[in-house]
């Protein structure tokens, strides 16, 4: 065998067995080489089974949020520069689409609107203030609409990436959380091998926004009974929160702004109360640790109520300075709900609450009647491509055969080294790339073919078969790929499954149809006798 052709099937040859290797590793036995496949090649949502959902992110509660931010900060920034105002509250256009946000200030006396419009200019880059038609003495801060535009695509942003911290922690393998839609703010995810639907979406859905707030008065039986003690309007800067007490519903006063929030958490473990019941330990970042300590130590002796999502979840008393933990306790918490109030807890709250448009779930037993299906119509194309090659193009077509199984075994092994997701469409992929491979070697196949009825002799018609045919295969594999990036790039999860297939199938088959049928052909040429003919 020539020196060259003895380098170039080595070669073949280590990447035939770096493949197989790839896919299989170094099994010991049955069970192992079975444990191997199932953890190299991922399955995906419509073969493995599992929940395909459609959310979309309700945004303007992220704008809210920040607005009234914005106007507790205004409050307290006017009093400490002691700029005089009658009244300060939310004052939004819900007339247009989207709502335009603003906060109106009343009472500001005229020769104090400079130091207004200089706090704005300083500590509130985001907002405009401008002047109320007919009324001198009042001032609107309306948000500009290049924020409000940022504050709704960064909700977005978070709530994906807190979507994907929690579903993460769940277990899920091979997740797919990504933008769906055009401007309507939704999310598609899909989650192959879920086997509790309510837990999951009840686990992503919850807003999980912790405040620990300290106790004015309370608690009451009911709403009526808080509000008729204070004579139906509440002290300033409180709010009335509902809660439950011994099992039964209540209502408490409490501090409007928060001492610490969720915002604030470095971590969040489920643990056990001193009674043994479960609970949640938390902790604190260095800030949130400063102000938390401030606070219990300069109120001891008081109730402070651990609000969840805006309700109470227990009101403990403060015994001591308390810094960098906490407990949350009582909430009736059983094991697992503790366990799902850390998760949420340690993976951020999300920045606004999200509404379910769509759910489809797929049972295990559809993916694999998919999955049967599926490799049945490949087994059948791949025989009978191999069988039309062999009848067709006689010796040569064994050539092809051998190039278009190695071409499915180079596409199986870099799905499973990429950690690639077969879906239903990935299979059609993979039926297509087998299409697609036998295509290029018709193309070198007819070429050669040619180049011998013209009377060339058998080493130069191959030879001008492959440089000839090879433009042509270029062409058309670059096209082709071009359309798969463009499929990856807007599709979702299956068509990305397609794509991704498709393309390393056409890389591969570059590979194979010219590099190794050319070797092939070239040994078959070395041991062939002087005159006798090709069997093509």
């Amino acid at each position: 065998m020539d020196t060259k052709i003895r380098g170039r099937a080595i070669f073949i040859l280590v990447v035939v067995l770096a493949c197989i290797l790839g896919i299989t590793g170094l099994p010991k036995n049955v069970q192992e080489l079975k444990d191997n496949l199932h953890s190299r090649i991922h399955l995906g949502l419509d073969l493995k089974g599992g929940m395909n959902l459609i959310l979309q992110v309700q945004v303007e509660d992220a704008v809210n949020i920040t607005c009234d931010e914005a106007l507790d900060r205004l409050q307290e920034e006017m009093k400490t520069k002691t700029i005089p105002y009658a009244d300060i509250e939310p004052d939004n256009d819900k007339t247009s689409s989207p709502p335009i946000h603003r906060i109106l200030v009343k009472g500001v006396p005229q020769d104090r609107t400079g130091d207004l419009q200089s706090l704005v200019s300083d500590l509130f880059s985001d907002w405009d203030l401008v002047r109320v038609p007919g009324d001198e003495s009042s001032r609107l801060l309306v948000l500009k609409t290049s924020s409000a535009v940022t504050l709704r695509n960064q909700a977005l942003m978070q709530s994906m990436d807190t979507i994907r911290r929690r579903v993460d922690a769940l277990g899920v393998t091979e997740p797919t959380i990504a933008e769906y839609g055009q401007g309507d703010y939704e999310l598609v995810v899909q989650l192959p091998g879920v086997d509790d639907p309510s837990r999951v979406k009840d686990i992503m859905q919850r807003t999980a926004l912790l405040e620990l707030k300290l106790v004015q008065d309370g608690p009451y039986a009911s709403r009526e009974a808080a509000l008729a003690q204070h004579s139906y309007v509440l002290p300033a800067d409180s709010e009335l929160v509902s809660g439950s007490e011994d099992g039964k519903e209540s209502w408490y006063v409490l501090n409007r702004i928060a001492a610490v929030t969720g915002r604030d958490l470095t971590g969040a473990e489920p643990s056990r109360d001193s009674t043994g019941r479960p609970s949640v330990q938390f902790t604190l970042n260095r800030d949130g640790a400063e102000r938390f300590g401030r606070v219990t130590g300069a109120n001891v002796g008081k109730y402070l109520a651990i609000v969840l999502d805006n309700r109470v979840i227990t009101a403990p008393i403060i015994h001591g300075q308390i810094n960098e933990s906490g407990v949350i306790e009582g909430g009736n918490f059983t094991p697992e709900s503790a366990q799902d109030l850390a998760l949420v807890l340690k993976s951020g709250a999300l920045p606004a609450s999200i509404n379910y448009l769509s759910e489809e779930t797929v049972g295990p037993s559809l993916g694999a009647d998919s999955i049967r299906h599926g490799v049945i119509a490949s087994i059948v194309g791949l025989l009978a491509v191999m069988g039309f090659m062999l009848v067709y193009y006689r010796g040569a077509g064994i050539n092809a055969d051998v190039a278009l199984a190695m071409n499915l075994l180079i596409l199986i092994a870099m799905m499973a080294a990429i950690g690639g997701v077969l879906t239903l469409p990935g299979i059609a992929g993979v039926i297509l790339t087998v299409g697609m491979g036998v295509d290029s070697n018709v193309l070198i196949f007819e070429r050669i073919r040619e180049e011998l009825r013209l009377g060339k002799a058998v080493g130069a018609a191959v030879a001008v078969g492959f440089e000839q045919a090879f433009r042509t295969i270029i062409d058309t594999h670059v096209t082709t790929v071009a359309s798969a990036a463009i499929l990856f790039a807007f599709g979702t999860g299956p068509i990305k499954g397609f794509a991704v297939t498709l393309t390393i199938g056409l890389v591969a088959n570059l590979f194979t149809s010219v590099f190794v049928s050319r070797v092939i052909f070239d040994y078959v040429l070395s041991r062939r006798e002087k005159g006798a003919a090709l069997s093509i």
